[in-house]
């Protein structure tokens, strides 16, 4: 599949799995890593790798940048085991282009240090989909987010779900998404441009109300018990 042109201001659903379908997270340090690289590549100045030079940080919101150029705007994401999804908005000419690049340079360079490997880690260059849809743009946030409920409850893309109550406890205790700074609760804001879910969706509180709704929906059956529980459960 080719990739569309990248306009300024335009919306693109991101996404990558690793060579062979391969894990590209091993540990959560990883993880820490992937995110921690999605804001400081997100700039037109070259990275400062702190990893390098402070091994104990866990996480990016130390020592962030004052002065910053992004080169998109990052909307949404997850991180899963093989793959991973962005949502991203380019505010400068070429942004998606050269922040993917950045990314996928600088976190094949990192893994393959530390794992003593070499080669290629990523399936080929990045997908992209433009969305060129209002409808779009408000479900693909909910389709990023729900990405983790392959690991619990697969039967959620064919809307099939068995248990909502333990779906909506699985999307709330996992840290690898935008999902928890969209429901009000910080958990990596830094990396996020926060305006488009005031824009698209009123808010946290009403995000958070409508992704309970979904998950409603998406269950086989009425699931009256679950629609009664309170959001912060």
């Amino acid at each position: 599949m080719r990739n569309p042109p990248f306009v300024k201001d335009e919306i693109y659903h991101i996404y990558n799995r690793g060579v062979e379908k391969r894990p590209i997270f091993l540990h959560d340090d990883d993880r820490f890593r992937f995110i921690h690289n999605l804001y400081e590549f997100n700039d037109t100045l070259p990275a400062e790798n702190i990893y390098y030079k402070r091994p104990s940080h866990k996480s990016y919101e130390v020592s962030l940048r004052k002065m910053r150029q992004c080169l998109v705007e990052i909307l949404a994401y997850v991180l899963m085991s093989n793959h991973f999804h962005l949502m991203l908005r380019p505010i400068k000419e070429n942004g998606v282009t050269e922040f993917m690049r950045k990314l996928g340079t600088g976190y094949t360079n990192y893994f393959n240090t530390k794992y003593e490997r070499s080669g290629v880690l990523f399936q080929g260059k990045f997908k992209a989909i433009l969305l060129d849809t209002d409808a779009y743009c408000t479900y693909l946030p909910y389709y990023i987010h729900f990405n983790p409920l392959d690991e619990i409850a697969p039967e959620w893309r064919k809307r099939e779900l068995q248990d909502a109550r333990r779906a909506f406890q699985c999307l709330s205790t996992y840290r690898w998404s935008s999902h928890l700074d969209y429901t009000g609760k910080k958990n990596f804001p830094s990396v996020l441009h926060m305006n488009f879910l005031s824009k698209s969706f009123g808010g946290s509180e009403r995000y958070a109300k409508d992704m309970k709704k979904y998950l409603t929906l998406m269950h086989k059956k009425n699931n009256d018990e679950f629609a009664s529980i309170e959001l912060d459960d």
